[in-house]
Parts: C-alpha cells; sequence; structure tokens
C-alpha cells in the first residue's frame, strides 16, 4: 500500500478482542510493507556492521604492508557506505509509510464504527475518550506498527554479527556473543513498571481530554452561571495531574536509556581488556582487535532499537486496547435473522415504553427530562441499550432490519444537529425519495430569512443556494442552524420522522408557523416530536405523555391540559403553589390556542384577498 492509495478500498474487518491481537491483525495487513522495510534495514545494519571489518582488514594490510589487501578494504569500504546511504534513505521511507498507512487503516476503522452506530457511539464511549483514540492513540498504533520492522532488522543483524564475530575470532567473540543478549535482556524487569506509569500518564491524559473537551462544549452555559472558573481550576489541576504522571514515566524511561548505554560501555572496556591480553600472548593481531572493538561500539546503533520498541509497544499496547474497546462496540441488531432489506410500514412502537406512534400521523411526545427524551429518541431511531427491547415498525423490530433499510425506515434528528461546511446546496443534497423539494422543505421550515441572511453574508452568491455555510453553522443562529437542519430532514422525507426539541431556539411565531409547515408536508407520513412547547402540541393528531419511562396519558393537548396534572405541569413549567390553581395555566394554554386559531385564520384571509386580485 502506498500512500497516494489511501484511503484503503475496505480497511477490513479487525480483530478487536484485545489490544494485542488487534495489533497482530494490525500487523498481519502491513505485511508487505514491513517486509520490504525490513530488508532495507537489514542492508542498513548490515552495511553499517560491515564497517568495522573493513577497517580492521585496512589496519592488518598496513600492518602487512599489503597493498592489494588495502585497496580491498578500501573497496569494500566504499561498497559499505553506499548501502548505508541506500538502505537508511529507504529504511526511512518505508517505516514512515508503514506509519502512515496503519494510521490510516485505524482511522478508516473508527469512522467507519463512528457511521454505523451514530449518536450512541458518544452514549457508550465519552466524547473525550472517542478523541483521544482518533488523535494521540492513532499515532501511538502507527508508531509501534512503524518501530517493528526496524527492530526486527536490528534483531538480525546483531544475531548475524555475533555469529561473524565468532568465526571470525572464536575467544572475543564468544565474549561479545554472550554479552549482548545480556544487554537486550537487561531492561526486560524495568518494562512492567514503565508499561504501568505509562498506562497511568494516558489515563490521566485521556481524563484531561475529556473535560476539556466537556468544558469547550458547555463554555457558553458555564459563563452564563458563573462557572466558568470553577470548571478552569478543575482542568488545571487535571493537567498538573498529567504532567506529574509524564515525569514520572519519563524518569523511568530514562533509567532505562541509561542502563542501555552503561552496559555497553562496560561490554566495551571489558572487550578492549580481554582482547589486549589476547594480544600480548600473540593469539590475535592488532587488526583483528580493532575489528571487533569497533564492531561492538556500532553494535550500540541496533541495540538503540531494542528500547525504542519496547518504548512503543508500552505507549501503543493502552492506545490499542482503547481503540479495539471503541471497534468492539456492535449496534444491537439480528444481522442474521435479518428477514428482509424492504423498508416496513405501519405504527411504529416501543415496548419498552408502551409509546404508539400512529401510520400517517403526528404525534408529540413530552418528557419532563431532556435527557430521558434524547435516548428515547435514538430507541426509536433503532438503537435500544445493549439488553433493551427493539422498536417495532410496522410489528418488524427495527434491530432485525439491515442498517441501510433501518436508517431508510427511521431518521432521527437530536436536539443538536452538525451543519456541514460547505453551499447551501450541498448541505441540502442528502439521501431523499425526491417527493420533497428543496423550496418546499425551506418554506415548510420557515427558512426565507436564513436563505436572506446567506446571500447577504456571501459576496459572489446571488442564489442562496449557492452561499457557502460555515463549520458547524457558526455564523447562523441557534435557531437558523435549526431550522436548516430541520429542512434538510424534512427532504430526506423518511418513512418514519423523530424531531427532538426541533425549535427550541425559535420565537414562538416562527414556531406556530413551523408546527403548521410540517403538519402540512409531513400528511400522510408517521412524524414523532419530542417537545414541551404548546405551539407544537396544539398542531399534534395525538399527544403522549412519558413519566419516569412509561405512558402515563394519551391524548390531544387541550385535553390533557385539563384532566392530567402531570402533563400540565411539564407544559406550563407551573410550580407548586401554581399547580393547586390549575385553571390559570389552562386559561392561558386555551387563550394561545386560540390565537394560533386567529392566526391560521388571518393567513386564509390573506390567501383570499390573493386569489381575488389575481
Amino acid at each position: 500500500m502506498k500512500i497516494q492509495d489511501l484511503p484503503y478500498p475496505d480497511p477490513g474487518v479487525p480483530d478487536a478482542r484485545s489490544g494485542p491481537r488487534f495489533l497482530w491483525w494490525l500487523g498481519r495487513n502491513q505485511l508487505g510493507g514491513q517486509l520490504k522495510a525490513m530488508a532495507w534495514g537489514l542492508l542498513h545494519f548490515a552495511s553499517v556492521s560491515s564497517l568495522p571489518f573493513c577497517v580492521g582488514l585496512a589496519v592488518q594490510a598496513v600492518v602487512d604492508r599489503s597493498g592489494a589487501r588495502l585497496a580491498l578494504a578500501g573497496a569494500v569500504l566504499a561498497l559499505c557506505g553506499v548501502g548505508t546511504a541506500l538502505g537508511d534513505t529507504f529504511l526511512h521511507r518505508a517505516a514512515v509509510t508503514n506509519w502512515i498507512t496503519a494510521a490510516a487503516r485505524v482511522q478508516q476503522l473508527l469512522a467507519r464504527k463512528a457511521s454505523l452506530l451514530g449518536s450512541t457511539l458518544t452514549r457508550r464511549v465519552a466524547a473525550g475518550e472517542v478523541v483521544s483514540v482518533s488523535t494521540g492513540d492513532v499515532e501511538k498504533i502507527g508508531w509501534f506498527v512503524e518501530a517493528v520492522s526496524r527492530f526486527t532488522a536490528a534483531a538480525v543483524t546483531i544475531v548475524l554479527v555475533c555469529v561473524a564475530l565468532v568465526v571470525y575470532q572464536p575467544a572475543l567473540g564468544a565474549v561479545v556473543a554472550v554479552g549482548l543478549p545480556v544487554l537486550a535482556l537487561a531492561v526486560l524487569p524495568l518494562l512492567p513498571r514503565a508499561t504501568r506509569r505509562a498506562d497511568f500518564q494516558r489515563e490521566k491524559a485521556g481524563h484531561a481530554t475529556e473535560l476539556a473537551s466537556d468544558t469547550v462544549a458547555g463554555l457558553r452555559v458555564l459563563r452564563g452561571i458563573g462557572g466558568e472558573e470553577l470548571f478552569l481550576d478543575r482542568y488545571r489541576r487535571a493537567s498538573q495531574e498529567v504532567r506529574q504522571a509524564a515525569v514520572r514515566s519519563a524518569r523511568m524511561w530514562s533509567l532505562i536509556s541509561a542502563i542501555q548505554v552503561l552496559l555497553p560501555g562496560l561490554l566495551l572496556i571489558t572487550v578492549v581488556w580481554y582482547g589486549v591480553h589476547l594480544a600480548r600472548q600473540g593469539r590475535i593481531g592488532v587488526g583483528e582487535l580493532v575489528t571487533v572493538y569497533s564492531s561492538v561500539m556500532l553494535l550500540t546503533y541496533p541495540l538503540r532499537h531494542f528500547e525504542e520498541i519496547a518504548m512503543a509497544y508500552s505507549f501503543s499496547r493502552p492506545s490499542a486496547r482503547r481503540a479495539a474497546g471503541v471497534l468492539s462496540l456492535e449496534r444491537v441488531t439480528a444481522a442474521e435473522g435479518s428477514r428482509s432489506d424492504d423498508v416496513p410500514t405501519g405504527d411504529l412502537y416501543d415496548p419498552a415504553t408502551g409509546l404508539l406512534a400512529p401510520a400517517g400521523r403526528l404525534t408529540a411526545v413530552v418528557c419532563g427530562d431532556p435527557d430521558a427524551a434524547g435516548r428515547l429518541a435514538e430507541r426509536l431511531g433503532g438503537h435500544p441499550p445493549e439488553q433493551g427491547t427493539s422498536v417495532l415498525l410496522g410489528g418488524v423490530p427495527l434491530d432485525e432490519l439491515p442498517l441501510g433499510s433501518a436508517r431508510t425506515a427511521v431518521l432521527v434528528q437530536d436536539k443538536d444537529p452538525v451543519l456541514l461546511s460547505g453551499t447551501l446546496r450541498e448541505l441540502l443534497d442528502v439521501p431523499a425519495s425526491g417527493d420533497i423539494g428543496a423550496g418546499e422543505a425551506l418554506a415548510a421550515a420557515q427558512c426565507e430569512d436564513v436563505l436572506a441572511a446567506l446571500v447577504q453574508g456571501s459576496l459572489d452568491a446571488e442564489d442562496p443556494m449557492e452561499a457557502r455555510i460555515t463549520e458547524r453553522g457558526r455564523s447562523l443562529s441557534g435557531g437558523q442552524r435549526q431550522r436548516l437542519a430541520l429542512a434538510r430532514s424534512l427532504i430526506t422525507d423518511p418513512e418514519v420522522l423523530v424531531l427532538d426539541e426541533p425549535t427550541s431556539a425559535v420565537d414562538s411565531h416562527t414556531e406556530a408557523r413551523i408546527a403548521r409547515g410540517v403538519r402540512d408536508l409531513r400528511a400522510g407520513r408517521t412524524t414523532v416530536v419530542f417537545t414541551s412547547s404548546p405551539l407544537l402540541l396544539d398542531h399534534a393528531d395525538r399527544v403522549v405523555l412519558v413519566h419516569e419511562g412509561e405512558v402515563a396519558a394519551v391524548g390531544v393537548h387541550r385535553d390533557l391540559l385539563h384532566r392530567e396534572p402531570r402533563y400540565r405541569a411539564v407544559v406550563t413549567r407551573e410550580t407548586d403553589e401554581e399547580a393547586d390553581r390549575p385553571g390559570e395555566a389552562t386559561a392561558l394554554h386555551s387563550a394561545i390556542s386560540e390565537l394560533n386559531e386567529l392566526d391560521e385564520l388571518e393567513e386564509l384571509k390573506e390567501l383570499r384577498e390573493i386569489e381575488e386580485s389575481a
């Protein structure tokens, strides 16, 4: 796989049973790149390790006054230099390619999992943890994959050099062959402690990232209630804990690095001392002593890769475990028993709460707890809890449908919809039935002022559809973003549309017109709206009160206001004192309903005047 070929056509199905298994699966899928990097690494390390033999041959040739052998040593030395340069260049190229392609594969796997799980991902894994996995953890996993090939090449080179030294000079070669494995394995007792400290540091860093993400997401609210400094102090403390954990981890790795410097130095002293002793006895020549000494000195270079692979594994193992944890999440589905790819039709029913949304009607759902409303909306979208029962559409469990069919059948718009950057035409270019055009959807969502604002804010776009929307629609108000998101959902024209507080940031007059627009445009289609707004509730065909996870009352808005105190408490937001005077709240909302009717009559009157003048 080359970098220019990214992304992968298919990143594969990962082995997410554990972190090490995921790393092993990733390495097997990078086998071609690993072998290429190892081949270049062997050329590089072998060329570097051959330099002492060339130097020793040259020294011995000078001692023996042999010009031919000196010329041969020079030629071999030049050849080793070329091999070192080529090997190092292409090893770096292949290793970085392995790093980038491995990280890209993990990123694609995470993106695919996020698209399959949807918003339930952040309900099962903290948002800060997801951010950490998709950024820092991906880099650490790629680092380990990149380091494996260089470590393998270094290990093979060390074995070959030890064998060569034993054959070249058995007395000194035996000392080196015994000492080098000791050097390589000396740091093993320290690795578990270093790994634990690295895990602790990563845990603290993940907590700090999650805290920062939550703080930034709620910064506007925090400022409103004066809690900004409180959360900033919490983040400062979390940041200091990360710093302290990083210092403790760095101390352990510094100790490992010191050992990796100290022990080769001791081996070098031992080789020199023993070599001088053998030279005095005439058992080895000066050139042989120089060769063995230089070999030991240069072998410290490939030995450093033992420390690197230990560090890479220590940091990547917890990262791989977290990535595997995310990738192992599954949508609660019985895919094996999927009966058909056809999209079912009929009533939408939730056995867990008893909520029934009749087919072709507008059903409003009132929940006292906004979080419970969000969870119920997710259930209606086909994402039940792991141990929960599935929602039924026309008697068919949604989790028995293939994911594509389930998403075609039911569309959920949550209370905080996201607008991607691009033109308005691109924003509204979504999978749709084709029965509802962009103009109809924008009109039903009351987006006239939004279109005018987009044209006014664009320098070179006279057509609103060509006006650009900034990232997440930051240039628009909250109400404008909600209406554009509502128009996008209406264009898709799903069999069932679930809207979670679609008008919470819209003024009352616009909200009433949106309610009529949605009701008229979705006529004959099943629509479920989670809201506590009387303006929306008054236009619903059916209103359902969900209290403590169960349906508590069913009816129409005006009837429930009179006969259901719990419904009235949620809709009117009345206090305990007001609850003792239900007539006042009922009268108020009756007045609101009458105003809505008057507003509709005025619009009909205007239409008649237009028709008569035409």
